[in-house]
């Protein structure tokens, strides 16, 4: 079986919308700047560097020195936060969540797209330098989405309570979750490895925008990845102007809802804009931020502001102000040199809700790349995928679909009746013919005869097909035994499982195979074999 790629349109698991978009149909080119091909980013370099100021770049560089203030940072790293400062830098960036340990496997797809286009871009425009930025999601509050991650069929958790930004989180009661992680890790020098690295990154920092800093630069810190986070007074204090407008005009509101309009036509919405995409943060609160009675109040709190008082916050305490989902990407954009985002179908999807609002607050539109997918397979799931004569095509397909198609193969008889039931069409189209000479009362009859013996048909077909299940169960038993193993719960297996998990199998060949043979440019799901 062919051992390397399925495109994403085939794979079945990307939207309408992102399919559309892949495929460069007509109707979306409004949505975006340009397409992410090789010959796109010459202009998108060039647009970038005019309208990228030197002062936020000044800023940016200082805002990364802080935030690596006591980490051992690898030398590629130091060189790349270096290269910042020049004018003929730019940066390739991608975002996730805080997950523990790195959440599902697509956390390491995300970040090895962005080094790898890099890299990429760099041999095609050698006189520029391109910089992999991780963006992390520090201000996100949602922590019932982070604070696991999945490990041979089982979930390790970390039971605690969040109220504000994740980043700013405790990392107290890890130990437990630790605990738990080495029983289940086992013995040997792979097993050694993911403990300790688990134990560095999250028992001896003391909140979890550190440790996921610390777990990130570990595992990139050699390619040079810069891991960023917005959650810093230096970087609002540049977005201020744009908070400010979003609080006096509501801008990103009434330009997102008119994109939404055009888009429901045809797709499903990702996200809907709030009169106001800001949310006011604490360490232990994050709330938005709403226009009630001529005052501009936190929700769920007794805090209230007129426009002169929350002008003057805003001035005196930035950091205070946080972009949701729909403001987010414009912040990200305006602190960094940016050329390109690397996100999820779910991300591009709604990242091509927003041009719009970049064009009314006058910043450059990224470049939007579906980030690379893999499905990981070992040797022996090759082997027996070739002896069930099944391809990748047929692995990524429905579950119900590849059963009924594969005991169709398998039978001996043809399980489709559609000529019995053509047959039949042109039998009944005859009668039909003598019934309309005679009386009218003969053609209901002979219809509802028509019917009936097509539905009889039918549950034969059906009754066939079941009892042909019956006669291949163990063959069939193998096929959904591979795919489930593959595909666990009928998911995507990059969305489920973590790379300890793999890691403790195959150590560092994970990565380097990851690096080896992801083509970020390319959109297809990579199959690789370890």
């Amino acid at each position: 079986m062919p051992t390397d790629c399925i495109s994403y349109q085939k794979s079945g698991y990307f939207s309408k919308l992102i399919s559309d978009y892949l495929d460069e149909k007509p109707e979306l080119k409004s949505l975006y700047n340009r397409f992410p091909t090789q010959e796109n980013f010459k202009g998108q370099l060039e647009e970038k560097e005019q309208n990228y100021p030197a002062e936020n770049r000044k800023s940016l560089v200082t805002a990364l020195g802080n935030q690596y203030s006591g980490f051992q940072v690898s030398e590629a790293t130091k060189a790349n936060i270096s290269l910042l400062s020049n004018t003929k830098t730019f940066t390739i960036t991608t975002g996730h969540q805080l997950n523990l340990f790195t959440g599902p496997l697509y956390f390491l797809y995300k970040i090895i797209s962005t080094i790898n286009l890099c890299a990429t871009l760099k041999k095609e425009h050698p006189s520029y330098d391109f910089v992999p930025i991780y963006w992390m999601a520090t201000e996100d509050h949602d922590f019932e989405e982070i604070n696991y991650f999945n490990f041979k069929n089982g979930k390790i958790k970390w039971n605690k309570e969040s109220y504000g930004p994740v980043g700013r989180l405790s990392t107290d009661g890890l130990k437990d979750v630790l605990d738990v992680f080495a029983s289940e890790l086992g013995l040997g020098n792979n097993a050694t490895y993911l403990k300790e690295l688990f134990e560095n990154s999250y028992l001896k920092h003391k909140n979890l925008a550190d440790a996921t800093r610390f777990l990130a630069n570990r595992l990139f810190g050699d390619k040079g990845l810069v891991i960023l986070d917005g959650d810093d007074k230096s970087l609002k204090q540049i977005f201020a102007p744009f908070v400010k407008n979003e609080l006096m005009n509501k801008t990103s509101f009434h330009k997102v809802s008119e994109t939404n309009l055009l888009l429901q036509k045809s797709y499903d919405i990702q996200v809907n804009p709030r009169e106001i995409n800001l949310f006011y943060i604490e360490d232990n609160l994050r709330e938005r931020i709403v226009f009630e009675d001529n005052q501009f109040k936190i929700n769920n709190t007794k805090l209230a502001f007129s426009e002169k008082e929350i002008l003057e916050l805003l001035e005196n305490n930035p950091e205070k102000f946080s972009p949701n989902v729909i403001l987010r990407p414009l912040y990200e954009e305006i602190v960094l040199p940016n050329l390109c985002y690397i996100g999820g179908g779910g991300e591009i999807a709604y990242w091509l809700q927003l041009q719009s609002n970049f064009e009314a607050n006058k910043i450059t539109f990224p470049m939007l790349l579906v980030r690379n997918s893999v499905l990981l397979a070992t040797e022996k799931q090759i082997k027996r995928a070739d002896k069930l004569n099944l391809s990748w095509a047929d692995l990524f397909s429905n579950q119900q679909e590849l059963f009924t198609q594969k005991t169709k193969e398998f039978s001996k008889f043809n399980i489709d009746f559609s000529e019995q039931k053509e047959h039949l069409k042109q039998q009944f189209e005859k009668l039909l013919l003598i019934a309309n000479q005679t009386d009218k009362s003969f053609i209901g009859a002979v219809k509802a005869q028509q019917t009936k013996q097509i539905k009889g048909l039918e549950n034969l077909e059906k009754r066939l097909l079941k009892a042909e299940k019956r006669v291949h169960a163990e063959k069939l038993e193998q096929i959904i035994l591979l795919q489930n193993e593959l595909f666990p719960n009928q998911g995507l297996q990059e969305r489920k499982a973590n790379f300890s998990e793999f890691y403790l199998n195959v150590s560092n060949e994970l990565l380097e195979k990851l690096f080896q043979k992801l083509e970020p440019l390319e959109s297809n799901f990579t199959i690789i074999t370890l």
